[in-house]
């Protein structure tokens, strides 16, 4: 909690008594009215220091918790992943956008219930809401960068503390609150919120149009295909999509709908293809490179998406592949570094059969070829990422050896970044990739390199990956987010 003018007084928004609740749907609805009361408390408290200067008392409201305690060491159902806690005790977490959140939240709270049969405890926390993150929600309402106002709002108001804003959960080194409970979500409300706003920044659209399946790209004309499609899509009263919308948040819900480019494009534009419950498929352009890739999963991973899958360009690192042929993953050699810290490049990242099957089963529909045919245009494999896009400038005997020795079919910069960050946060991952160029074989990525076979499989290539997401969209909740991915101090949130 950040220190606020000790000369002051403290106001704080109405604290509420906890209340201990049965039915999901009627906590969160007490999440939902303890979340508006502690925001309005602030935003009201914000507007008047923006009209009539420093106010007379410290602005405080907290974040809404939830609570649960079990005593008994029988076992919940173990088919499943989450939905449970491990071991007798007390487990809590501070809640934000609980709107946002709201089917997740039913979700989770309701295994939660149902496996324990005992309560949830709803109430505020101790955690205070920073004002940037309350008045976020309003557009209306920019916070002043700090020297504008005759006084901080660090005086008056908490703002954003970084140390309730870290992956130490997720990265499994803090296994309890200050308090002694333990985790129930693998995020606190603080970093759910700043990956809110920053999502917002680096993609032009808000969280609520993001859908539970995202699709990674590297190129634009990725974007051009997937745009094509959704207008397809939107003519057809029976595909289950309801509308398509781009950066600045513009929506259209027919085939011919007008949507115009922004004056000034995202660092990382998203589009998202929406069906309801947020059961359609969201495209995000990363740019090149490993650190776009770590930003935009890092963000994206607090909407707790179902799946997510790489579907961009690579290098194909043997002579028997040709330009324009598919990749798939089933291994990766991490040389991108903008993980280490959080995640040792010693831990393996497997490859999720029911990702692998769903994309194999997608590329077999989209070119017509199955079974040993298959392999003219796919190949499996192990996919090396790489944070240096001039490697091939560089000594060879280095890189090239290490390629070798790891059995490498492709070269990139962000596949396994991001299946390594869907292993961290629990996300399912994937990758398919298209070979745009065979730098070990005299193929180099220039003007005219491109062939017909090559630019009709980038085509398919979007809509491969299209049809991988809609066939994990039928697949149940609990064999997508298998054990696979879960750890042996697990939060019960997914």
């Amino acid at each position: 909690m950040t220190a606020l003018d000790p000369t002051l007084p403290v106001e704080t928004a109405p604290v509420r008594a906890a209340e201990k609740f049965t039915d999901p749907e009627a906590a969160v609805a007490r999440l939902e009215e303890l979340y508006a009361e502690a925001t309005a408390f602030l935003l009201d408290g914000f507007n008047r220091t923006l009209t009539g200067g420093r106010p007379g008392a410290r602005m405080r409201a907290f974040y809404p918790e939830v609570r649960i305690t079990t005593s008994s060491h029988m076992k919940a159902d173990s088919r499943l992943s989450f939905g449970h806690v491990a071991v007798p005790g007390t487990y809590s977490a501070t809640i934000t956008r609980p709107d946002l959140f709201r089917n997740y939240l039913v979700q989770q709270l309701g295994l939660l219930i149902r496996n324990h049969g005992v309560p949830v405890s709803i109430g505020p926390s101790t955690t205070a809401i920073p004002v940037h993150f309350a008045v976020a929600g309003n557009p209306s309402v920019a916070v002043p960068q700090e020297g504008v106002l005759s006084f901080s709002l660090r005086d008056v108001f908490d703002v954003p503390d970084l140390a309730t804003m870290d992956d130490d959960i997720v990265n499994g080194t803090n296994l309890s609150h200050p308090d002694g409970s333990g985790h129930l979500a693998p995020f606190t409300a603080q970093r759910v919120d700043y990956s809110l706003a920053r999502l917002s920044h680096y993609t032009a659209t808000t969280p609520e149009h993001f859908q539970n399946h995202v699709l990674f790209t590297n190129y634009q004309f990725y974007v051009d295909e997937f745009e094509a499609f959704a207008r397809s899509v939107l003519a057809d009263p029976d595909s289950g999509y309801e509308a398509f919308v781009g950066p600045g948040n513009i929506s259209v819900t027919t085939p011919g709908g007008a949507m115009p480019l922004l004056p000034k494009m995202p660092q990382m534009p998203a589009y998202h293809l929406k069906r309801k419950d947020g059961q359609g498929i969201t495209l995000v352009n990363i740019g090149v490179g490993p650190s776009n890739a770590k930003t935009a999963t890092d963000h994206i991973a607090v909407l707790r998406p179902h799946a997510w899958l790489m579907v961009g360009h690579c290098a194909g690192l043997r002579n028997s592949q040709s330009l324009g042929d598919f990749v798939l993953a089933h291994a990766y050699l991490r040389e991108d570094h903008v993980l280490d810290a959080d995640l040792p490049v010693w831990v393996p990242i497997p490859a999720l059969a029911e990702i692998q099957i769903a994309l194999q089963e997608a590329v077999a529909e989209v070119t017509e070829l199955d079974g040993y045919e298959l392999k003219r245009i796919m190949r499996t494999g192990t996919v090396a990422t790489i944070d240096n896009r001039n490697w091939e400038l560089r000594d060879q005997s280095g890189p090239v050896q290490r390629l070798s020795q790891s059995r490498a079919i492709a070269l990139d910069m962000e596949s396994a970044t991001i299946a390594a960050n869907g292993f961290r946060f629990r996300v399912p991952y994937g990758t398919l990739l298209c070979v745009s160029d065979k730098p070990l074989h005299g193929e180099l990525k220039l003007p005219g390199m491109a062939t017909e076979f090559y630019r009709t499989q980038v085509s398919r290539h979007l809509l491969i990956g299209v049809r991988a997401m809609e066939r994990l969209r039928e697949m149940p909740l609990e064999r997508i987010h298998s054990r696979k991915l879960r750890s042996f101090e697990e939060t019960a949130f997914l």
